[in-house]
């Protein structure tokens, strides 16, 4: 990507106003973190032993791959979950949410079995509950929690919750608490304890993203790099449309298309759609006799190779042109997998009239978010575009706001 020279004036502004985000995200964790102690003493009657946060995430581009062993490319958000927590010796997992009406939650640690914990409780039960199944020597915890990701807009909140209460109750109990083991830890709490069969982008993007890049992952044999991705320094903006219009993923629209995915990788004798060459995409689908699966086929191989382009073009410095890329991603979304909606179709519709320079849903789809690449200087005018477009369609009022790559999880206290 194209950067100012070290003496130029533009690097020198670059260089302080990327210190100066640094700071500003320090100071906003310390607050956060302390905010999330006292409320933490105030409920359970203690100092906690410490603090932990993780990031929620945006996918720039490789939607419904992971799943099918194929390539993702997402970055943190400053938006987190904070955990607050502390050991506790009497066999019990007790729970508090700032954000969750109720009393805290007190679960005997016999009883956390995969089906039996509902609603948001069951995501940090589950994590305790992948732990001690694995074998791991952890006893109860009282965790307090507090949290900046949006629910129900495709942001990863329930990763970001995992991975934050996975490192807690790791270096509660002196287990390690690398990157990939919160992630792996997180996705078998989603999928075995809460129901939902999701791949690892979200864990992994919650876990091991860094500040300024994306997260590169092949999800068959989870090699991991961090791409640059500094839109600011070429004058642009990725930013993040929460149509407030909320989804589920148990619901089971997510579980169909991965069995869809499933059933062709099967009947064309491939281990998973990641074996499928794009080059040898009309051969595949030629092979297919369901129409539905032909198109999640469609989907996932060309999404894939989408992710390459858009890998390339960042890397050869032409950060513009991935914006028809992003759009071609909707596209498939919205008409193979058939994951988008109204609500998301206006915004993306919305924002290239307005001469975005692409969009496209992020997430798992039914709701949620879209992400818009855009010149700096037209923000404003798109934002409010889309916001009257929105109106006028009677949809919720979204909310925008600017994607900044950032850290994932860490300890703070």
């Amino acid at each position: 990507m194209n950067q100012p020279t070290a003496a130029s004036p533009g690097a020198d502004a670059d260089a302080a106003s990327a210190a100066a985000s640094a700071d500003d995200a320090r100071a906003s964790d310390a607050a956060r973190a302390g905010d999330t102690a006292r409320l933490f003493e105030r409920i359970f009657g203690a100092e906690p032993t410490g603090v932990w946060a993780a990031p929620g995430r945006v996918n720039l581009i490789g939607e419904h791959t992971d799943y099918n062993d194929g390539f993702v490319m997402p970055l943190a958000l400053p938006h987190t979950t904070t955990v607050a927590a502390a050991p506790r010796g009497d066999g019990v997992l007790a729970l508090y949410s700032a954000d969750v009406p109720g009393p805290v939650a007190v679960l005997p640690l016999e009883d956390l079995v995969p089906g039996a914990v509902p609603g948001w409780t069951g995501y940090p039960a589950g994590v305790l509950w992948a732990l001690r199944d694995a074998g791991h020597e952890m006893g109860g915890a009282s965790l307090c929690v507090t949290s900046t990701v949006p629910t129900g807009a495709g942001l990863s909140s329930s990763a970001a919750l995992e991975v934050a209460t996975a490192m807690a109750l790791c270096e509660l109990y002196g287990e390690p608490a690398d990157g990939q083991r919160l992630a792996r830890i997180g996705r078998r709490a989603e999928n075995a304890f809460v129901g939902v069969p999701c791949g690892i982008m979200d864990q992994m993007a919650s876990a091991c993203c860094t500040a300024g890049h994306l997260l590169h992952l092949d999800t068959r044999d989870m090699a991991a790099r961090q791409v640059p991705f500094d839109m600011a320094a070429e004058g642009l903006r990725l930013l993040v449309v929460d149509t407030r219009v909320k989804h589920d993923l148990a619901d089971g629209g997510y579980a169909e298309r991965r069995a869809g995915c499933e059933a062709g990788a099967e009947e064309l004798g491939v281990p998973s759609l990641r074996s499928i060459p794009h080059a040898e995409l009309g051969d595949a689908l030629a092979r297919l006799t369901d129409p539905v699966v032909r198109a999640l086929v469609r989907h996932v191989v060309t999404e894939n190779e989408r992710v390459g382009r858009v890998v390339e073009l960042l890397e050869t410095g032409r950060a513009r042109e991935i914006g028809p890329v992003l759009s071609e991603g909707h596209a498939s979304l919205r008409d193979d997998f058939e994951v988008s909606c109204p609500e998301l179709d206006l915004v993306v519709g919305t924002a290239l009239a307005a001469g975005a320079l692409g969009a496209r849903m992020t997430g798992g789809g039914f709701g949620g978010s879209a992400i818009v690449l855009v010149e700096a200087d037209a923000v404003g005018e798109l934002g409010e575009r889309v916001m009257a477009a929105s109106a006028a369609a009677g949809h919720p009022q979204p909310r925008v706001f600017e994607a900044v790559p950032s850290t994932g999880a860490r300890r703070v206290i």
